[in-house]
């Protein structure tokens, strides 16, 4: 069945002009001519929403969402609960439940708002998943030629040796100018992003143009998929090593995921998306989605330098004052500039990093890191997890965060996510925390919780630990150093093993304790985290789970 009769069968469509398979210097030139919608809060809803920069075709995209959706509308986002799928699902307020009996009407009518404004829809066809044990045909529809190349940078493309791709596909139609209305359609607002996992249908309808929406919509839709299938789906970043040692890295933002796996002397299989398999890791992706905002090109080189390459795509980063982005180098535009968003974004294709595994593909992964940034300032440089506690800390998914920019503001802000990356987790943190432990004892895998935060006191007194310690603590439980030696201690509040020495790395600072100037300030901050921890802990229903309490 060809893709007209396909997208005829799902929606209704027969009075749209189909743009198929674009190149994306096709898209470049469509997104600039025919993109159009709100990017002021006040401003016309027929806009020109993207741009060209000072190179034109041979550097990125400018690309500006509408203002009120600057990063993924969580609240706006469902899906369709069938029977049978009730109870395997983890709803929540991020991901709630849509009235099964609404769906089929308010699809019908999307098909219809497009056939009567005879739309111009781009069609762009890729997989999500590198491998062809799991890869899963993913065709975008919407009417953004700018969503179209973001799908092509973010996604793998001609992915040889998938079976039954027909029956496989999944299908993401995305209607910018289709505004729904709660009463009738079931929504909260009038725009909704909506998993159908019985139909295999994506619907983003309304002010939902973030181009994030049509990546994570679908990482929540593998993520459903993979565990029922005895994969594991994972919210972390990748590499393998010269000895062909495989290493997953799990950390929320600002944790160093993204840093520690962009290792010079280790190839990248991918930062953000990955599956494990029975045959080794892979990447789910195509491409990178990076933060821009206060970006140190310095320190990151990689994005640095992709700024300047075609088929880039940069989001909602400000024109200079006075200045045209037509006649501007988007290496000279401010990073720095939030007035728009904190959110601001860069797609890129995998390609653009220098050093990239094969295939994006690696071994069964030898090392664990579940990474952390404590500005509490009490939790161990770096921890040896057993299973039970690996199990624990990966749906507990801690981070401690800056609570704000203000003089004065010092204190920090726990933040737990369960398994990294609780918004796009479709099934209860329990499954993919058991998929782990089976893993790690399938292939002999070790797991440590390496620590990037503050040491000697909390953020405002003490100092973030160096990127030269955690490297060497990294490298020392990548090489198997850690988990080799015998020389350990118990913490006695957070009941964590912490190893005695390690190789290039002050043996003072493995101990936390030990950095602190006031002791017994120490014990206080301690026993609150664990306190934190253990309230979470029992708020989450983790118990009921199946996961056993080690703090």
């Amino acid at each position: 069945m060809g893709f007209q009769a396909d997208l005829g069968r799902l929606f209704g469509l027969d009075s749209v002009d189909y743009r198929y398979n674009l190149s994306k210097e096709e898209l470049f030139d469509e997104a600039i001519a025919n993109d159009r919608g709100r990017i002021a809060k006040d401003g016309p809803d027929d806009a020109q929403k993207a741009y060209p920069t000072k190179l034109g075709k041979s550097g990125p995209l400018v690309f500006y969402t509408d203002p009120s959706c600057t990063g993924r509308p969580v609240q706006d986002t469902f899906g369709v609960a069938s029977p049978g799928l009730e109870d395997k699902i983890w709803w929540k307020p991020d991901f709630q439940r849509f009235d099964p009996a609404k769906f089929g009407p308010l699809l019908e009518r999307v098909g219809k708002h497009l056939n009567e404004k005879k739309a111009q829809l781009y069609v762009k066809d890729v997989y999500a998943g590198s491998d062809p044990e799991y890869a899963v045909p993913y065709r975008f529809v919407g009417e953004y030629a700018t969503h179209a190349m973001f799908v092509h940078n973010m996604f793998p493309k001609d992915v040889a040796g998938v079976a039954d791709e027909d029956q496989k596909r999944w299908t993401l139609l995305n209607v910018p100018s289709f505004r729904a209305d709660p009463e009738r359609d079931g929504t909260l607002s009038a725009r909704a992003v909506i998993m159908n996992f019985e139909r295999k249908i994506c619907l983003v309808v309304g002010r939902a143009d973030y181009c994030g929406v049509n990546k994570k919509t679908m990482f929540t839709v593998m993520n459903y998929l993979l565990p029922e299938l005895g994969h594991m789906s994972m919210h972390c970043s990748a590499n393998v090593g010269p000895r062909g040692d495989g290493a997953i890295l799990f950390g929320l933002s600002g944790t160093g995921k993204t840093t520690l796996s962009a290792d010079p002397g280790r190839k990248l299989i991918g930062d953000d998306e990955t599956a494990w398999t029975q045959s080794g890791i892979s990447n789910l992706e195509d491409g990178c989605y990076a933060k821009l905002i206060d970006l140190d090109k310095q320190a990151e080189p990689v994005i640095a330098a992709a700024l300047s390459m075609p088929g880039t795509l940069i989001e909602n980063v400000p024109a200079l004052p006075g200045k045209r982005m037509e006649d501007t180098d988007p290496q000279d535009l401010d990073l720095t500039d939030n007035s728009i968003t904190e959110n601001t974004r860069f797609s890129y294709p995998l390609t653009c990093n220098p050093g990239v595994a094969e295939g994006a593909k690696g071994p069964h992964p030898e090392t664990i890191v579940l990474l952390t940034a404590d500005a509490f300032g009490v939790l161990p440089p770096v921890s040896i997890l057993d299973t039970k506690e690996v199990m624990y800390h990966f749906v507990m998914g801690f981070t401690a965060k800056l609570a704000g920019t203000e003089v004065g503001i010092t204190e920090p802000k726990a933040a737990f996510s369960a398994c990294f990356g609780a918004p796009f987790m479709a099934h209860k943190p329990s499954v993919y925390a058991k998929h782990l432990a089976e893993k790690m004892s399938q292939n002999d895998t070790r797991c440590i919780l390496l620590n990037t935060g503050w040491g000697g006191g909390p953020f405002g007194v003490g100092k973030r630990i160096s990127i030269h310690d955690t490297r060497a603590l990294l490298n020392a439980a990548l090489d198997g150093k850690l988990h080799e030696s015998s020389d350990y201690e118990a913490h006695p509040i957070f009941n964590l093993k912490m190893p005695k020495s390690c190789p290039g790395v002050d043996a003072k600072i493995l101990n936390p304790r030990n950095t602190w100037a006031d002791k017994g300030a120490y014990d206080t901050a301690a026993n609150k985290l664990r306190d934190l921890f253990r309230t979470t802990f029992t708020d989450k229903g983790f118990a009921e789970l199946g996961i056993e309490p080690v703090m």
